[in-house]
């Protein structure tokens, strides 16, 4: 992950325009409230399908990036695998900067 795409991850963080967690991100996805999911590389095999069918089928970008310790430092938390981005400007300068 870039410093900058972290930087605004953290800004998503602090504007409350993330959520964050597996479970929550699969609800965000299904309701309709997910713009950009971001999956950490070493995420387990069945978490990483199971996000990606979920967000395949749901018409939502999911990209791979980092580890989990980098992911979870960028939102101020430890160690998440998987994040979701509700709000769609920060969603695209965020993609644009990983991809």
């Amino acid at each position: 992950m870039t410093p900058k795409a972290a930087q605004l991850l953290g800004l998503a963080m602090r504007a409350r325009k993330i959520v964050s967690g597996e479970g929550l991100v699969i609800t965000a996805v299904r309701n309709g409230q997910a713009r950009l999911v971001l999956l950490a590389s070493d995420a387990s095999d069945n978490t990483a399908k199971k996000v990606k069918d979920k967000c395949s089928y749901y018409g939502v970008s999911c990209v791979t990036t980092g580890d989990r310790h980098s992911l979870g430092h960028a939102i101020g938390k430890d160690g998440r695998v998987t994040v979701a981005v509700t709000d769609g400007k920060l969603a695209e300068s965020i993609q644009r900067l990983l991809t």
